[in-house]
Order: C-alpha cells, then structure tokens, then sequence
C-alpha cells in the first residue's frame, strides 16, 4: 500500500492505538478459556466473543470457456422450460459443489449458480465486464478463513474460464460479536460523530434493534441485537461458535458491523483481496476513530469533536485483526436445505389436521388410515397430470433438490423424457470428472 496516501488506514497505526490504550490503562485483556480470540471487558459488561469478515464480494477478470458458454446457455433454458421435470436439470456438479443453474441473468451478467457457500455469476465471453462476480456466504466465512475461501473459489472459476485476474473486492463487512448489558438505546442520535449524513434508530414491536449509520454510502455500519436477528434469520449455527467464545445461555449479543465497498477500498489504495487483508487493522481502527465515534455528549462543550468516548466503544475499537477472530465451525454443507424441524412441524400439523377430520384422537390408530388417505390423494393428483406415482413424486422431489443443492438430478433421475440435451451434460460432466 502507497506511503503517499496520507488517509489511508495502516495496520502500524492501529496497532500503536491498541498498544497505547492497553498502557493508558483504557481497558482490559481478559483470555477464555478454549478460545483465541481476545476478550475484552470493561467492568464485566463488554466481552468479545468472535470477529471477522461477514460478507465478501469479489471479481474477477478473464473470459469463459466457450465450450462452457454453450452448456450454460443449455441449462438456463433447461431452467426456463414450462416442465418442472426439466428445470430440475437445470444444475452444474464441480467438484463438491452441486450449483443451481438459475433462469435469469442480470444485465451484465448472462449466467447465475448457486449453492450455499458461493452466488456466482458469470458474463458471456469477450465481454468488457469481469468473466465473474460471486458473493460468499456468511454461513461460509464461519467455517473458512476469507484467504481459504477464495483458494476454493479460484479452483471452482478455473474450471469455468481462463482467469486473467487475482481476486478484486467489491465489498467487504467487519463485524464483532460481543456480550453487553449496556442499553444500547440510552444515548440520542448526536451522541455518534460521524462523517455518515444519516444516523437511524429501528425497533420492531416495542424492542430496540439497534443503529444504522450512513446506510448506501461507500461505508456504513450497524449496530444490532444479534440474537433478534438471528431468530429472523435462521443463523443458528452462531450459537456454538458464541458458546465457544465464551457466551452463557441467556447473555445477549450485539454485533458492530462495517460494510467497506469498492469505491472507498480503492481510494485507500486497497484493490484485490490480498490488500484488504493486510489492511485490516488499518481498517477498523479508520472506521471506529475517524469515520464514526460514539460519545458522551457534554452540553457545556459545542465542539463534539472533543466530548469523551464512550468505554464501550474504546472496547470495540481495540480489536487486534492480526490475532485470531475465534474458533471456526468444523463442518460445512453446501446444500440450502431448509430447518428440517420446521418441515415436520408442517408435515405433524398436516396429520393432526387429518385426525381432527377424521374424528380420531389415537395416534396408533390414525398412521395407517392416514398414510392410505395420502397414498390415494397422490395417485388422484398423479391421474390429474397423466402422471405414475413414481414419476410425479420423483418431479416433485428432483425441482426441491435442485432448490436445495442435494440431488444431482442428472446423474440420479434416468427416465424416458430425458431430451439430447440433458444427455449432453450429463456427458460432459461425466468428462469433467475424468469417468
């Protein structure tokens, strides 16, 4: 990174800050137990439990196999037929990686694929724009290191064309969890000095969620109860990781997140993702010293510039990016299967519905007249349709699992409606993987 650029965030600097906070006596350094990352407390209220990257989009240049070309543009019409039973073929095996073909582009970009760890999407060869713009997944930036992700993804694109690039960021998202009692809601909006124009409080049904600051600019950042939104979301997968870094049942956790895009990463000189991780420091410690400050408001001094920082934040700007940001999860899927539980719940309320009907109240007695009923409800609709039983259970599987990234349908599902050009790819995958 250029010595010249006088604004830009350095690793060095940051970690003088951090140094000169541990000797001013700012805070102080707690280990736990079973895990790495540093656990900061202020008077027992703040405690880290895990920090790192949450969201990576990356690009790169380069141009797409034409060969490649041509069986993308195969099963993007696959995923455009009016069959279901074709759209399910619509799917692209590399490696572990079982990707959804998508029926639609964006406006630069023809192709789109996707499972659970990458959202790739790729442009027609000899294009101006990159050969491949992906988003990582969050749930996968738990499991790898970002510089391990994108080894992963490199070895994916290969395969898809010739990569002319290393790795560009488009955008980047810092975050730390912590534990903390402190009412997030107790300070107004003037208590943060930002260079952001917007600051908003949001609460959903009475309950405080938290801040956003300088939301669609070049950085933003959010402060929010993690634990609402994890319930929204369905990130259960957290909750080990937070357990490991030191979390008891019933703490809450809130999480500070920067959102750092393109055009501010490349005015600091930070351009592919090798840059950016070295940076990070620098990074942090420009968005939580420079570009926003939380304050205790003194009334007596119109300079805010000069009212103290609040500890808290003193805590959460410290974070040293050169140490480890917690323990990882040990396992991965790259399939986007729903909450298995939340499908028998409505397979349970579809059978004590049918009970009710049926006026029976023991379960013993209601399984076999019940799984009857269903057997002669299938077959109707399979006599609807000019469908068998297999078949019409076998469409209906094979488009949820292209959904979900488990079946390769291709390689799986073998039928008298197969057309030439399912048969095609089911070649040249077969080729692909040296069979």
């Amino acid at each position: 990174m250029s010595q010249s650029n006088q604004n830009k965030p350095t690793s060095q600097e940051s970690a003088r800050t951090a140094r000169q906070r541990r000797e001013d006596g700012d805070r102080e350094a707690v280990a736990v137990p079973s895990n790495t990352a540093t656990n900061n407390s202020i008077n027992g209220e703040v405690k880290f439990l895990r920090f790192g990257v949450d969201s990576l989009y990356l690009s790169y240049k380069g141009d797409l196999f034409p060969h490649i070309d041509q069986n993308l543009s195969k099963l993007k019409k696959i995923a455009q037929s009016d069959r279901q039973a074709q759209q399910a073929r619509a799917q692209l095996k590399i490696g572990d990686h079982l990707f959804e073909v998508k029926d639609k582009g964006t406006s630069m970009f023809s192709y789109i694929l996707e499972d659970n760890a990458f959202r790739i999407q790729l442009s027609r060869p000899s294009k101006s724009v990159p050969m491949a713009y992906v988003k990582v997944s969050s749930e996968y930036l738990t499991h790898k290191l970002p510089a391990d992700v994108e080894k992963t993804l490199y070895q994916i694109l290969s395969q898809f064309g010739a990569v002319q690039s290393s790795a560009h960021v488009s955008r980047i998202d810092l975050f730390v969890d912590f534990v903390s009692f402190q009412d997030m809601e107790e300070w107004t909006r003037e208590a943060w000095v930002t260079r952001a124009s917007s600051v908003n409080a949001y609460a959903v049904d009475d309950r405080f969620t938290g801040w956003a600051i300088g939301m669609g600019g070049v950085i933003a950042a959010r402060l929010y109860d993690k634990i609402f939104e994890i319930v929204k979301s369905n990130k259960g997968y957290l909750l080990p990781l937070w357990k490991m870094g030191g979390r008891h049942e019933g703490d809450p956790v809130w999480r500070l997140e920067f959102e750092f895009k393109r055009d501010f990463l490349s005015q600091k000189g930070l351009i592919t993702l090798n840059e950016v991780l070295a940076n990070l420091n620098g990074l942090w410690s420009y968005a939580t010293t420079e570009w926003l400050k939380l304050t205790i408001p003194n009334p007596d001094d119109k300079t805010r510039a000069r009212w103290p920082i609040h500890p808290m934040w003193q805590c959460l700007s410290s974070v040293d990016w050169e140490t480890s940001g917690g323990e990882l999860q040990s396992r991965f899927s790259n399939a986007r299967v729903p909450n298995k539980s939340a499908a028998m719940h409505r397979v349970f309320t579809g059978f004590t519905t049918w009970m009710a009907i049926e006026g029976i109240s023991e379960y013993n007695l209601a399984l076999d007249p019940f799984f009857e009923d269903l057997h002669f409800y299938i077959k109707h609709q399979a006599e609807l349709l000019e469908h068998t039983i297999d078949s019409l259970v076998q469409e209906k599987v094979s488009i949820k699992a292209r959904g979900f990234n488990t079946i390769d349908v291709n390689r799986e599902i073998y039928d008298d409606y197969v057309d030439e050009e399912v048969r095609a790819m089911r070649e040249y995958e077969k080729a692909s993987d040296g069979e």
